[in-house]
């Protein structure tokens, strides 16, 4: 199975001065997922090369078994600093893509022309779609048909306005990922603020927040192999 997984290339969150990016436990916990499941992995970003780790994600209480693994492994952190530019790959030769979160996805992904054509030929070629936290904002502009968003009619998660609230980036965000989800009339359920929550619906699996990382990728493993 090959997979691809796009990360953002926006590193400042809005106006306020500090960094953003992507958060590393959404990066590497499905990364392991993937690998360990023996999948070859490809990682792509907007601007290529070394995408922006939300420094908030490295610090000692964001820490996980899987970002310490990441730190011990060279491998995995050359993988990560050479990302491919998003407009250098296709879908052909891809099972399924996947999109970790972070803030940064708000910026650049939400309005990057070239994800939204991977995620609509992902749609098209009925392959399987994931994406957890912040990233489902990749979404909001995926029109399946004609004003018809990919989400529209279907069950998904991701970050919700009150764990928006409780980081304090609700005022600082573009939009609140919540109420975009609904807007687009997709089922938006949500678990307990920082308990995981995975929704599966079809080929489309998104997780609520970092706590679901590992579960939004073990969903598309299992729907791979079923596949």
């Amino acid at each position: 199975m090959k997979i691809l997984m796009v990360l953002t290339s926006h590193d400042q969150m809005g106006d306020t001065g500090h960094k953003t990016g992507f958060w590393l436990e959404e990066f590497t916990a499905p990364y392991y997922v993937f690998r360990d499941a023996g999948a070859d992995i490809t990682i792509a970003s907007p601007k290529g090369g070394q995408p922006p780790v939300d420094p908030n994600s490295e610090t000692e209480e964001a820490l996980t078994e899987t970002t310490r693994r990441f730190q011990q492994d060279a491998h995995a952190k050359e993988s990560l600093a050479s990302t491919k530019k998003l407009t250098d790959v296709n879908m052909n030769g891809y099972d399924a893509i996947f999109y970790p979160g972070g803030h940064g996805p708000l910026w650049d992904l939400v309005n990057d022309d070239k994800s939204v054509a991977l995620i609509k030929s992902t749609y098209e070629q009925d392959k399987i779609i994931g994406a957890v936290c912040h990233a489902p904002a990749v979404f909001k502009n995926v029109e399946v048909k004609p004003g018809q968003n990919i989400v529209g009619g279907r069950n998904v998660t991701g970050f919700s306005n009150s764990e928006e609230d409780a980081v304090g980036l609700s005022g600082v965000v573009p939009f609140l990922l919540e109420d975009m989800l609904k807007a687009n009339t997709a089922t938006y359920t949500r678990g307990d603020d920082w308990a995981p929550h995975i929704v599966v619906d079809g080929k489309l699996i998104t997780g609520q927040n970092p706590a679901s990382s590992e579960g939004a990728a073990k969903a598309v493993v299992q729907a791979l192999q079923e596949a």
